[in-house]
């Protein structure tokens, strides 16, 4: 059964602690589901812990909801209440920009995956150590020789198979050309108006 991240951002208003503004501490932007609806365990693992397959050290694992969790967002909480959802968490942008792209995990150091052309086509993918598994050679063939200490992503051909393989970092799966970059985008333009740890990611998982 596959896991799927739900949740959304919010931003601390600015005229928490002053005389005027008496309203909620934290403001719903927008649901996360516009902007990302991918699963990606090495990126869940990478961020929040869930589905750490790969090893990396999480970001910010079951911190649970925020108290002062934004009305817009309560949604999430009852879900998470009700027992719909699990692993709830949440992770400011000063946290998101602070990141390491370097960092690696500690049990894989790639990400292969393969697609067949035939119809319809069917699509693997498989986290690789140093010793690949056979079941992966069997299926994309002897890797290219410069794939041995390869730093960015790498494509090839076997037959009527393509293949792909990526070194396996933080980088990777959490940077600019991957899935994630129309979040980290709206996170980091509402954090230019209202601070970096005045902007955060709440989540959780099904």
């Amino acid at each position: 059964m596959s896991t799927d991240i739900h949740g959304g951002i919010e931003f601390r208003h600015p005229g928490v602690d002053t005389d005027y503004y008496d309203g909620e501490p934290w403001v719903a932007a927008t649901d996360l589901w516009p902007l990302y609806d991918e699963t990606d365990y090495a990126a869940f693992g990478c961020l929040f812990g869930v589905r750490n397959y790969a090893g990396f050290q999480p970001l910010a694992p079951d911190r649970g909801l925020p108290v002062d969790l934004s009305s817009g967002m309560q949604h999430l909480g009852s879900s998470v209440l009700g027992g719909g959802l699990h692993s709830a968490s949440w992770v400011s942008w000063a946290e998101l920009a602070a990141m390491d792209l370097a960092a690696e995990p500690d049990h894989f150091i790639g990400r292969l995956t393969w697609c067949t052309k035939s119809l319809p086509p069917t699509l693997h993918q498989q986290l690789v150590s140093d010793s690949w598994p056979p079941e992966a050679l069997s299926a994309v063939g002897v890797p290219p020789a410069d794939l041995s200490g390869a730093t960015k992503r790498l494509e090839w051909t076997t037959g009527e198979v393509s293949c792909t393989y990526e070194p396996l970092t933080v980088g990777a799966v959490l940077g600019p050309e991957t899935d994630w970059q129309h979040v980290f985008a709206v996170m980091k333009a509402l954090a230019d108006r209202f601070g970096d740890d005045g902007v955060r990611l709440v989540v959780a998982f099904d």
